[in-house]
């Protein structure tokens, strides 16, 4: 009997981004009517827009939502690591992003070079937090370099309490618009 590998460690979620952690919140995450499953590759033209993530939780609770490109630019030459793509606070529970505080506007996977993880990492956020300005759309600059862990210890939010990874790569112009090897469902799932 093979034993179960966790797909973060598999994908090196844990160890290139994130400390290892045992889950404990349900997060789902959908872009259009696909279904995130660890690992599986999503098509940068579907995932322009920012994806539908559901976190469980009570209302009373607060999270961070953090989404990094660990490979950027390139995953052989990650020098950028890790590029900032989306950052949201204090998210009530049992809601989605939207109902959060956005600091740094989502921004749709770029790789211009082999296959890039996109991670979204979930931390339950001890109080409210009082987060910087919102950055300017189009200004990257505070985007590159940027540390999950780093962030998470500067804002003493400790280990994530749940995260996803998704791969993705720059695609031919004939194969847009195909959502790529991920599930699909007609309701949604926590994952």
């Amino acid at each position: 009997m093979a034993a179960h590998v966790d797909p973060l460690v598999m994908g090196r979620v844990i160890g290139d981004v994130v400390d290892l952690f045992v889950p404990t919140v349900p997060m789902s995450v959908r872009f259009g009517i696909r279904d995130l499953t660890n690992g599986c590759e999503i098509k940068p033209s579907i995932a322009v827009d920012p994806p539908a993530v559901q976190i469980a939780g009570r209302a009373s609770d607060l999270f961070t939502l953090v989404m990094t490109d660990p490979d950027a630019p390139s995953p052989s030459e990650p020098s950028l690591r890790e590029m900032l793509q989306w950052l949201v606070v204090n998210i009530p529970g049992g809601t989605d992003p939207s109902q959060g505080q956005v600091v740094v506007p989502y921004m749709g996977p770029r790789p211009t070079v082999g296959i890039h993880r996109y991670v979204m990492v979930l931390f339950q956020q001890k109080a409210p937090m009082n987060p910087p300005p919102a950055l300017a759309p189009g200004s990257d600059a505070a985007r590159v370099r940027f540390t999950t862990r780093a962030f998470s210890e500067r804002h003493q939010l400790g280990l994530p309490v749940a995260a996803m990874y998704f791969n993705a790569q720059k695609e031919p112009v004939s194969r847009r618009r195909n959502y790529g090897g991920c599930s699909t469902s007609s309701a949604g799932r926590w994952a």
